[in-house]
């Protein structure tokens, strides 16, 4: 590995860590004192300090109840975002399930799959996870128009306000 994708790794980490650790409205104490680690050494590993260490990125996210997966994958994406999105769904440990069922199932015939049936599966699959999250946020989007008139709007007694008061 080179020392600039070394770097670029450590920055994605680093800003993962810390989005996820803001997103939880937890101080970098409270993270350190929860992984039994001094508070410098913490604030090095959150800074990206160091090689990149699986135990502590899963000991951070069994405390911030967050996706250790997702911190991975977010290094491999170049995605601090990743990390985050995937900080309360789980989607990359479920996926990690998933694989691993997968693995347990088909065994040695996954060696015969092609790649353009896995692409193909792949894409359309999280084509449709990404259809489903417009659907339900379309959906939620016309619940709450189709019922929000019915909530009483405050009222002005302010002249001009609109209410018939002089």
């Amino acid at each position: 590995m080179e020392s600039g994708d070394r770097q670029s790794q450590s920055e994605t980490l680093s800003t993962a860590l810390r989005l996820i650790r803001r997103h939880r409205r937890l101080r970098a104490a409270d993270v350190a004192k929860a992984m039994n680690m001094a508070l410098r050494s913490y604030e090095h590993f959150e800074a990206g300090g160091g090689r990149i260490n699986i135990e502590r990125i899963h000991r951070f996210a069994e405390v911030t109840n967050s996706d250790p997966h997702a911190i991975v994958a977010a290094l491999a994406l170049g995605s601090p975002a990743f990390a985050l999105r995937c900080a309360d769904n789980k989607l990359a440990t479920i996926l990690a399930v998933a694989l691993q069922e997968f693995d347990e199932e088909a065994g040695d015939a996954i060696a015969e799959l092609e790649s353009l049936t896995i692409i193909n599966t792949f894409t359309k699959a999280l084509r449709e996870l990404a259809a489903q999250s417009v659907r339900r946020d379309s959906a939620a989007d016309a619940w709450l128009e189709e019922r929000r008139h019915r909530l009483v709007s405050p009222v002005s007694d302010e002249p001009g306000s609109g209410n018939g008061t002089p």
